[in-house]
């Protein structure tokens, strides 16, 4: 009986030691965060739910104080244990750590992005993977459109026949038609062009034509996916950005020679207040339009369709989506480090637990095909872009704008644009900006 009685305790003792070897021979998985608004998220939630579901693991979340990230990495990168995990800005952030970048292309992260082409690339190599991510196109009010569609004559009977320009611009010519049918003022809000509230067009609408241009250049890459820039360009789709500038402006509430006058604020308001149902923005225009006072449109009803311009190709374009949330793992880590890594990453975006941190904390629009719609964002643009970005055939058109060299280029292009508005000079005056500008202002950054 004693000798069964030692023997047992023996083995306690040994499974004692053995647990507790286990904990010891954890692997660490450093992440350093970018974000300090979720820093006490990531250290109070998901660093226990992580550990809980991956024993193996031990996960240490430092986040850098604002403003001070790239300082922080370059000081904890030349230290004996680097952090795994970090964060770049895009191409730009990622050239400056193309030394220190793991091949992502075969780890399970990379297998869960839903549009592949958001990822940035080195030497073919999947280097950088979006985490986070915005995307904007032509908001429209489905309630509305339910309504053309229910008139006699309309154009076409669904959103989903709208797939390119030529559709687009039939139906919303026949919608300014019968605005009086429909009960709104015009098809279009008011294209804002008083000073600093040019960004809408200047940036964001140009980025669809600068985009195919730089698609064009680097056909087996997405544009930026190298960190491909211009010294010049040729804005050979010019004339796609006077086709939706046109439709916008011929078929809105505004007569084009007020539009100098008009702001971001006043367009969104026409929005919601059901005056037009459209308006291009984006996703953080969703708690805008459900603001304003005496709002008319539903949650349910507030929806995204891309910008079509007659590019070759587009129906297969989806919204304009981006980001500057690239996540990386540092090939400099122990292979252990560098597996862990893929593994919490795989787990924060794929699992339940996961998920809901993601989602309902901290509160990531992502890229990943693992969510279902009930796990998207609450608000109804966010879900929006999640829903488009994991679209079958559609490829998501990214921000391109990025490689604009300054914010002089977007001024004298906006500037030039209103002229053309107000009939002061004609498309090929602007288009010559366009060209001329971005030339003069490469050669000041070089």
């Amino acid at each position: 009986m004693k000798k069964a009685l030692s023997i047992l305790v023996l083995l306690l003792a040994m499974g004692t030691l053995f647990v507790g070897c286990s904990k010891d021979d954890a692997t660490t998985v450093y992440f350093l965060n970018f974000k300090p608004e979720v820093a006490e998220i990531y250290e109070n939630e998901v660093v226990p739910a992580f550990e809980a579901a991956n024993p193996g693991y031990k996960l240490k979340v430092v986040t850098a104080a604002s403003g001070t990230y790239e300082q922080t990495f370059n000081s904890e990168v030349a230290k004996s244990e680097p952090p795994v995990i970090f964060q770049v800005n895009g191409p730009v952030g990622l050239n400056n750590q193309k030394n220190v970048v793991a091949d992502l292309t075969s780890t399970d992260f990379y297998k869960i992005l839903g549009d592949k082409s958001m990822a940035l690339k080195l030497d073919d190599k999947v280097a950088a993977i979006p985490y986070a991510v915005e995307g904007y196109g032509i908001i429209y009010n489905n309630a509305i459109m339910n309504k053309y569609f229910a008139l006699d004559g309309a154009k076409v009977k669904s959103m989903d026949e709208i797939k390119n320009f030529d559709t687009l611009k039939a139906v919303v010519e026949d919608m300014q038609a019968k605005k009086a049918a429909l009960g709104i003022e015009g098809v279009f809000a008011s294209t804002s062009m008083s000073a600093g509230n040019q960004w809408r067009w200047q940036t964001h609408t140009v980025n669809v034509p600068l985009y195919k241009e730089f698609l064009d250049a680097d056909a087996n890459a997405s544009p930026l996916a190298t960190g491909l820039t211009k010294d010049t360009i040729e804005f050979k789709y010019g004339k796609n950005m006077k086709n939706i500038m046109d439709l916008y402006t011929n078929n809105s509430l505004t007569a084009k020679t007020l539009l100098g006058g008009k702001t971001v604020d006043e367009s969104m308001a026409e929005f919601a207040l059901g005056q037009c149902a459209m308006v291009q923005n984006g996703n953080w225009a969703a708690g805008q339009i459900l603001g304003v006072a005496g709002n008319k449109v539903a949650a349910e009803d507030i929806k995204f369709l891309p910008i079509y311009t007659g590019i070759d190709g587009e129906e297969n374009f989806g919204l304009c989506v981006g980001t500057e949330n690239y996540l990386c793992i540092n090939k400099n880590a122990s292979k252990e480090a560098q597996k862990g890594a893929d593994v919490f990453l795989t787990w924060l975006f794929s699992s339940e637990e996961g998920k809901k941190l993601v989602s309902t904390k901290l509160n990531f629009i992502t890229p990943f095909n693992t969510f279902s719609d009930a796990e998207l964002p609450a608000d109804p643009l966010s879900k929006e872009v999640s829903i488009w970005m994991n679209k079958d055939g559609v490829s998501s058109v990214i921000w391109t704008f990025n490689a604009i060299p300054s914010e002089e280029w977007k001024n004298q292009f906006g500037d030039a644009m209103l002229q053309y508005f107000e009939g002061k000079q004609d498309w090929a005056a602007v288009e010559k900006v366009a060209v001329d500008a971005w030339a003069s202002e490469k050669a000041l950054v070089k």
